[in-house]
């Protein structure tokens, strides 16, 4: 619903009639196309060596990023390149097309660590910043609005400082934790009329469905149409991802809730599988080094509001470590919001699973 305290998003947003030129260090700037995958894969690895970051990307991740349709890289990118042809910075602005509760827009960029002091880095921002609230403005959804970018807590100081100088604020905390799978790990059983299934592609829709509505509640996060939901898949591990089903539900009472959407009231008359809560885990092998041990990675995990309370998370999350473990996994990792208003942070403490690293969320509200 509509703020009517809120001025028109083409207000709020004040986007520039013109962007910030970028004319520090030299560069040469054009828009990316898939073609420059390895260039770009090569610049975000290098940082991240750099910058001691617990991750390492494959040019398969990089590439996921421009199969997305929503994405424009003729409008919403730059490479700079020097005079050897080599790529020294890069921006990205990207905003999704099923925001609805609050529209945004996420702000991605880097400068090689041999190019850092030379004023790249606040250019590429304040370029960033000026297309996204251009993108902001032309959605013409009238709803609150944020600029959204991210950093590792123990990222370079003057990174924090250059996001702060910019007008963002840290508003949101994530801890990166993991849990030890040589510890032996519980046998949780659902209850009556609920059943634990492996994922599988016919299931993905309603897996997406139990997703928009567990998540409803939570900070930041806006519902996922078929396409975002499915992006971004290139190390989804579904062996260790696991779904559970209410084979009997209750059909007229979901149907009678208040809360229950409309996308689930369309399928449970259609008589489609229900499932009430999901774990997706992924496969990063080039972490693997980096991180000094071998381990599974939970990607999402979400209960449907209606069936909290049933231990539903904690059966999923020991399915995950069983997996995990079964293919030579040391660890069982995942990230979580702080203020999860689900309880999340005392869940994950008591199955074992301790912070190991933390990130955080910078944000322009508009």
């Amino acid at each position: 619903m509509t703020d009517l305290r809120l001025a028109p998003i083409a207000e709020r947003a004040d986007p520039p009639a013109t962007l910030p030129p970028l004319t520090a260090g030299g560069l040469s700037w054009r828009p990316a196309t898939a073609a420059d995958a390895a260039d770009l894969l090569a610049l975000r690895n290098a940082v991240a060596v750099a910058d001691d970051a617990p991750y390492r990307e494959t040019e398969a991740e990089v590439a996921d990023l421009f199969a997305a349709s929503w994405r424009d890289f003729s409008t919403d990118s730059l490479l700079g390149y020097d005079e050897a042809n080599v790529l020294r910075a890069y921006a990205l602005a990207d905003t999704r097309p099923g925001d609805t509760g609050t529209v945004r827009a996420f702000l991605w960029g880097a400068v090689h660590p041999e190019r850092r002091g030379e004023g790249i880095g606040r250019e590429v921002l304040a370029w960033l910043v000026g297309r996204g609230r251009q993108l902001l403005a032309a959605s013409g959804k009238d709803v609150p609005a944020r600029l959204v970018t991210y950093a590792e807590d123990d990222a370079p100081g003057s990174q924090h400082r250059m996001f702060e100088h910019a007008g963002f604020e840290a508003r949101r905390f994530y801890s990166d934790l993991r849990r030890d799978l040589e510890v032996s790990v519980p046998d949780i059983r659902l209850g009556e009329g609920l059943r634990l299934v492996p994922w599988s592609p016919e299931l993905d829709e309603p897996t997406r469905l139990a997703h928009n509505d567990a998540f409803r509640d939570h900070w930041g996060s806006e519902p996922q149409d078929t396409e975002t939901w499915t992006s971004g898949r290139s190390e989804f591990a579904p062996a260790w991802s696991g779904l559970v089903l209410d084979t009997a539900p209750d059909v007229e009472r979901l149907l009678g809730a208040d809360d229950t959407d409309a996308e689930t009231a369309a399928s449970l008359r259609a008589g489609a599988p229900l499932v009430v809560g999901y774990q997706l885990a992924s496969r990063y092998d080039s972490d693997f080094d980096v991180r000094g041990y071998r381990f599974g990675y939970t990607d999402a995990l979400g209960v449907r509001r209606a069936y909290r309370g049933r231990r539903i998370a904690p059966a999923l999350l020991s399915a995950a470590m069983r997996a995990f473990a079964a293919d030579g996994m040391r660890y069982a990792v995942l990230d979580v919001d702080t203020a999860n208003p689900t309880g999340a942070a005392g869940l994950y403490a008591s199955l074992g699973y301790e912070k190991v690293s933390g990130s955080r969320m910078y944000s322009i509200e508009l």
